[in-house]
């Protein structure tokens, strides 16, 4: 089978990146009269290249399993708009599951927490990437292969929805019209998404549409201002902290935990926060505890 070259499209968009990050940085300090964050930013950058240079290895091994089981496809899907427009469909729905398991799954979490381990939220932090995680989490597209979507088709668009989640990481952009922030992922929606405030953990997880998150549960509208970061800041500015941190902890969770073999591979499948005693609190458990709070403080008010 002939391979068409496949065009790296977050390489010809480094120097808008570049351009529109310098812009925000003069825009923050002239507008908004802030000081610009900018170890955090060099921080975000630095793993932003780190991403770039070891995907020229993990992107190779990902595409070369699409393009061997490309051979077992059930269709041959030709490279058409109306294929372009269901692939952009189908492959949104599979970021979002990614994603939302990303949270829910620590072996995930591992490579996915890097992405949210900044306390600011600017278009650097949208360059705070992975160093691991492009060698596994490919998986979750190999349906669209096995469908019949040519590996250049499907690695082409999930670059189109990292280059959409881009300009969105910005507090300048307030609330867009009603309806796109009904069926388009959005500055607001996303500033919940890496907000810690406990109704805001673990919600919406949409790419480029944010109506799986509707459909699926895992909504919520921006109310009170977010705040940023992790539950537990790992406060350091050190790339290699930043990128190896949470995997140092999980396998030190699954190395010293004195209980059964199957509780210490829970440690690799759980949420992030779970603990084989009990000990632990889960996302799910601050959500909860939020939403008795603000019950309780409703019926008093009455």
């Amino acid at each position: 089978m002939e391979i068409p070259e496949l065009p790296n499209l977050i390489h010809y968009a480094i120097p808008f990146f570049i351009l529109t990050v310098l812009l925000e940085v003069i825009l923050t300090v002239k507008v908004k009269m802030e000081d610009y964050p900018h170890k955090d930013a060099i921080t975000s950058i630095s793993m932003g290249i780190g991403n770039v240079l070891i995907g020229l290895l993990a992107k190779g091994i990902s595409f070369g399993v699409f393009v061997f089981l490309y051979q077992y496809r059930v269709f041959s899907i030709p490279f058409a708009l109306w294929a372009w427009v269901l692939l952009l469909i189908l492959e949104d729905f599979i970021y979002y599951w990614n994603h939302r398991i990303a949270h829910e799954c620590r072996l995930f979490w591992a490579s996915h927490v890097v992405h949210h381990s900044s306390e600011n939220y600017n278009l650097s932090t949208a360059l705070r990437q992975t160093w691991t995680g492009s060698f596994y989490t490919f998986v979750f597209w190999i349906p669209l292969v096995l469908i019949g979507f040519h590996p250049v088709m499907i690695v082409m668009q999930m670059s189109i929805s990292l280059l959409y989640q881009y300009w969105i990481h910005t507090e300048f952009i307030d609330k867009l019209p009603k309806w796109f922030e009904y069926i388009f992922n959005t500055p607001s929606h996303h500033r919940v998404h890496h907000a810690t405030n406990a109704q805001y953990l673990d919600r919406n997880h949409g790419g480029i549409f944010i109506i799986w998150d509707r459909i699926f549960g895992t909504f919520q509208k921006e109310e009170e201002k977010p705040k940023y970061g992790l539950v537990t800041n790992i406060n350091t500015f050190n790339p290699f902290k930043v990128a190896f941190y949470e995997w140092y902890l999980m396998l030190s969770d699954f190395f010293t935990a004195n209980t059964s073999v199957a509780n210490k591979f829970k440690y690799f499948l759980k949420p992030p926060g779970w603990k084989h005693d009990g000990s632990g609190t889960l996302s799910s458990d601050l959500r909860t505890a939020w939403k008795q709070k603000n019950e309780n403080k409703n019926n008093n008010e009455y």
